[in-house]
């Protein structure tokens, strides 16, 4: 058992709660970026986020995973607005897209997670990391024409990604760019070995020196005409006058049209899409966890689906697992679900209590933050480790990226996938897999025996397999008979190993001789991991 789970939720709120906090500064503007997009009120992407903190993340087995309203939906819903004819209609087709996702959940079909090969999903990171930066560089010298969280290619106001990088310089914001380059120094100094020997500094998060400084710096910049910031330039949460206008901003669903054949085909895609979405973001997370530990697919559908039932039910978009608000929540050293939980709790509270401060927060502060989160996530090192492995992992890899960055974040992982498969057909994998999923278990010891060939195909069986070994057991691997392994299945392994010392289990691999072995290089590679 791990000194994380041993400690519980409640015994890690000195790392989850500094998290939460710099996850709520980077989510506001990002449920209120693409509600704009989506055509919605703004505050019902408040109300999403808040419900993905606080009801999915307590009902879902994610222990770093962030829900929340998603970038890829914005289209979705924009057209599905405007093709019911009012904002209420469509959220009766929200309710009913989380009943499909609970009976998705019921039928396990989280398992469609497992089949996408790990050079798509860490394409997937990287692609969603380069985008973060490239959108996030206008909103760093003022220009924001495109809304927070956009991940599309082509943009509402014309514009394209790259095009906007040239558009930018005709409306450069001098405050915007001094918060920015202030915010990136105290960002950079904050992850010095030096800083990190203060006890100080370990207690309180870069980032949030960064939007407090960046709150300071709004307010200087007011009385300075050439400086100030314009309301397009700060976080712009809506601000009720009273309590009850606060819970006027609510919404509940219009039933009426219940049996309308549009609001149940687009209830249908937005539940494949929001789970697809949410299944692929959930491998993602997983695999950036220090403790590799492996979520249930299927519990995360149900929790999903609960999440957008009452999502839809009091007026807020639809919500699945993000990546980026995962993956700061990763970065800022969350350590449980208590991290997202409370990020949805803080943004409950300020939005009631302070939403004027929040309003206060320019988005170059943040865009400094994003930075960080983008380079972590596309850092070259990955490049050349994916490189290394061959092309079969290497182009899938790139397409992925390019697919991500030169379309959109579904798109992209097709265009991934599809090459990926290109490469398994090509070099003929047509024989049957004759991997066994446990011979006997005696004594405590699981004995697993690998077929001749293993390849990512093979990943929901395996990790199903490894998923039932008990704590405190030990397993034997026989790869002895195996002449191909694929990097997906030995990155599997060794992610277990990982989250098996946490665990009290024993791991022991058995290896073929490397005499006449066909796939030298993959031999090798799985012969280092032997314990």
């Amino acid at each position: 058992m791990s000194v994380t789970q041993k400690k519980g939720l409640l015994g890690n709120l000195k790392h989850d709660i500094p998290a939460s906090i710099v996850v709520f500064l980077v989510a506001v503007p990002l449920c209120l970026g693409i509600a704009l997009a989506s055509g919605a009120p703004l505050f019902s992407g408040v109300i999403a986020g808040i419900v993905g903190g606080i009801v999915v993340g307590a009902l879902s087995g994610s222990q770093l995973g962030v829900s929340g309203p998603a970038a890829g939906l914005a289209v979705i819903v924009l057209s599905a607005i405007s093709e019911l004819g009012s904002f209420e209609i469509f959220l009766a087709a929200v309710v009913i897209s989380g009943v499909i996702q609970l009976i998705l959940g019921y039928a396990k079909a989280g398992i469609i997670g497992y089949y996408f090969p790990s050079s798509v999903i860490k394409g997937m990171l990287s692609g969603i990391g380069i985008i973060i930066i490239l959108k996030q560089i206008p909103h760093s010298l003022g220009y924001d024409k495109d809304y927070q969280g956009s991940l599309a290619f082509t943009q509402p106001d014309g514009h394209n990604t790259l095009s906007e990088l040239y558009y930018m310089f005709e409306a450069i914001s001098p405050g915007a760019a001094i918060i920015t380059i202030l915010s990136m120094i105290v960002l950079i100094l904050w992850e010095r070995p030096f800083m990190k020997k203060i006890k100080l500094f370990n207690v309180i998060q870069g980032p949030l020196v960064v939007v407090a400084l960046g709150i300071i710096l709004n307010m200087v910049f007011q009385s300075m005409p050439s400086f100030a910031l314009k309301t397009d330039q700060v976080v712009a949460i809506p601000v009720a006058s009273s309590i009850s206008g606060f819970f006027g901003q609510f919404t509940t669903p219009d039933f009426s049209q219940i049996f309308n054949p549009s609001v149940w085909l687009i209830a249908a895609t937005i539940a494949i899409v929001a789970s697809l979405e949410t299944l692929l973001c959930l491998e993602a997370t997983d695999k950036l966890d220090p403790q590799k530990r492996v979520t249930p697919t299927n519990r995360e559908l149900k929790a999903q689906g609960i999440g957008n039932i009452i999502s839809g039910l009091i007026g807020g978009l639809p919500i699945t697992q993000v990546i980026v608000r995962s993956s700061t929540n990763i970065q800022s050293g969350g350590k449980t679900k208590m991290a997202a939980i409370l990020h949805g709790v803080i943004m409950l509270l300020t939005a009631l209590a302070i939403p004027k401060l929040l309003n206060l927060i320019p988005l170059a502060s943040l865009a400094a933050i994003l930075f960080v989160v983008g380079y972590k996530l596309a850092k070259p090192v990955l490049f050349k480790q994916m490189y290394a492995l061959g092309k079969e992992h290497f182009i899938p890899f790139m397409v992925t990226i390019l697919g991500i960055v030169f379309t959109d974040l579904l798109i992209g992982i097709v265009m991934g996938l599809v090459v990926a498969v290109m490469y398994i057909l090509y070099n003929n994998y047509k024989k049957p897999f004759l991997f066994e999923e446990g011979k006997h278990l005696k004594d405590r010891v699981l004995h697993l025996e690998l077929a001749e060939d293993v390849t990512f195909i093979n990943k929901a069986s395996i990790l199903n397999t490894l998923g039932q070994v008990p704590n405190g057991s030990k397993i034997i691997i026989d790869a002895s008979r195996s002449i191909n392994i694929c990097h997906d299945v030995i990155e599997i392994i060794e992610e277990f190993k990982t989250s098996a010392r946490y665990r009290d289990i024993e791991v022991e691999i058995k290896s073929r001789e490397k005499k006449g072995v066909q796939n030298q290089r993959r031999a090798v590679e799985f012969a280092l991991n032997e314990t």
